[in-house]
């Protein structure tokens, strides 16, 4: 029997209105979370109200209301799903701009001192806010995943959700998704379903 986790999707797709494979694959993993019985949590980037990282004075400064809220709920989590598409080769930018406004190092590494500069060897030596949990990455491309895999390779969890101590990351790379493609796409939203059921 698979232990019952508290679970935390964030749609990174920056359109409001939904309607994307994006949201569709969140949609599975969160029905099939539910079917198995774990609390599910959702949070829509798109939908919150937060400026631009512009320099060091904003990231030491108090994060809004919207970011705090977004932090409690990563650590109240046991499994974070993270979905967004892939544009120009990265993730879009209004969820760059989010991912800077949570993992700032007062966040991700909360015994730094205020102001402190979080070098090489704090990297290893320093407690990591989200320690214990593990999380999933959902992109979606237009481009086939493996040329994504081979020549872009997804830089967000490696880089910015492993610093506060997520680990395992695991992902799916949904390649090819414009188009119809329905028998894929099927197998796709079934697949989500699936390891929402695990939470893996």
């Amino acid at each position: 029997m698979i232990p019952t986790r508290r679970v935390l999707i964030v749609q990174g797709h920056p359109d409001p209105r939904g309607g994307h494979f994006c949201h569709g694959l969140a949609d599975a993993y969160a029905a099939g979370a539910f079917e198995a019985g774990h609390d599910v949590a959702r949070l829509d980037v798109a939908t919150l109200d937060f400026p631009s990282i512009r320099g060091r004075d904003d990231l030491e400064a108090t994060a809004p209301a919207c970011i705090r809220l977004a932090q409690t709920m990563l650590i109240e989590a046991d499994h974070v799903v993270l979905c967004f598409p892939i544009w120009n080769g990265t993730a879009p930018a209004r969820l760059r701009g989010f991912l800077e406004q949570v993992f700032r190092a007062s966040f991700a590494m909360p015994d730094a001192r205020p102001g402190e500069r979080i070098g090489f060897t704090a990297y290893f030596t320093q407690r990591k806010a989200l320690a214990g949990k593990s999380a999933r990455v959902v992109a979606t491309m237009a481009m086939p995943a493996f040329l994504y895999r081979w020549g872009f390779r997804p830089h967000v969890e490696r880089n910015t959700l492993s610093v506060s101590g997520l680990s395992p990351i695991r992902e799916s790379l949904v390649g090819s998704v414009e188009g119809r493609q329905d028998r894929r796409r099927a197998r796709w939203l079934a697949r989500m379903r699936d390891l929402g059921r695990r939470a893996a």
